[in-house]
């Protein structure tokens, strides 16, 4: 399990602690990358180990992004080696320091991937919907990003559409060779769905859908923060361009606006 995280200790006490108690009936491992932290992130996430046990915590850095890379992918590259060089793994959990799962989260997903032949399987987490602005933006934000990537077109083999939450992938490790992965996605601001296309791009078999089970903790207080959130994921898809969302708002407004 390959958790980047970049001054999350404010949410860390809510989401580690359900990684590190999976129940899952094989070996796994936990490591959290500490993107350059300035909240104390890593030595939190060691007391909370230490404190709650559960699957072994491996904290560690990976230092300056060297050119071309984006912070997270960056310590996500780290995890990945730190994982392929201590174990044997033939499935690598990525997933955001701000998700919480289910206490058989992990055993899901392999069962899943193992199940139906698939090289990654991501599920959309949950996103809290507490104050009034999340009630407001959250589910058209979801709504948007299922009308952008179709589940049905994503998960059918040997079609075009690829999309992934990037809060939780399991990816094969056999896939993430074929794909090169990190390194292929090295420079992706949106790095779920660059990876859900480099995966299927070289034969892989994706599954995307809604998670019960995997929530997100992280709050999002008032406007700014959604925005941000809409704004570096379903805008960048648009290319951040005014006239492509133009024309995608008038594209809704004819399929669910002129039938009425």
């Amino acid at each position: 399990v390959v958790v980047p995280a970049r001054d999350e200790a404010e949410v860390l006490p809510l989401s580690l602690p359900t990684l590190l108690a999976q129940d899952y009936p094989g070996r796994a491992e936990v490591f959290l990358i500490d993107d350059g932290s300035s909240d104390g992130t890593g030595a939190l996430a060691r007391r909370l180990a230490a404190e709650g046990g559960g699957l072994p915590l491996t904290v560690d850095a990976p230092g300056e992004p060297e050119p071309g890379w984006t912070g997270k992918l960056w310590a996500v590259r780290h995890g990945m080696a730190l994982a392929r060089a201590r174990t044997d793994a033939e499935y690598l959990l990525l997933t955001d320091a701000d998700i919480a799962h289910g206490p058989d989260s992990l055993r899901e997903l392999v069962s899943a991937a193992r199940t139906n032949g698939l090289d990654m399987v991501s599920q959309m987490a949950r996103l809290r919907v507490v104050t009034a602005w999340e009630r407001l933006i959250v589910p058209a934000f979801v709504y948007l990003f299922g009308q952008l990537f179709p589940f049905r077109w994503v998960n059918r083999p040997g079609g075009r559409t690829a999309a992934a939450a990037g809060g939780c992938v399991l990816l094969g490790v056999e896939a993430a060779e074929r794909a090169r992965i990190p390194e292929a996605i090295r420079q992706a601001v949106i790095d779920d769905v660059t990876l859900a296309r480099a995966v299927k791009g070289t034969g892989g078999r994706i599954w995307l859908g809604l998670a019960d089970r995997v929530e997100s903790v992280r709050p999002y207080t008032g406007l700014g923060p959604l925005w941000r959130m809409v704004s570096r994921s379903a805008y960048a898809q648009l290319r951040h361009n005014p006239l492509v969302l133009l024309g995608t708002v008038a594209g809704l407004a004819v399929v669910y606006l002129a039938p009425p």
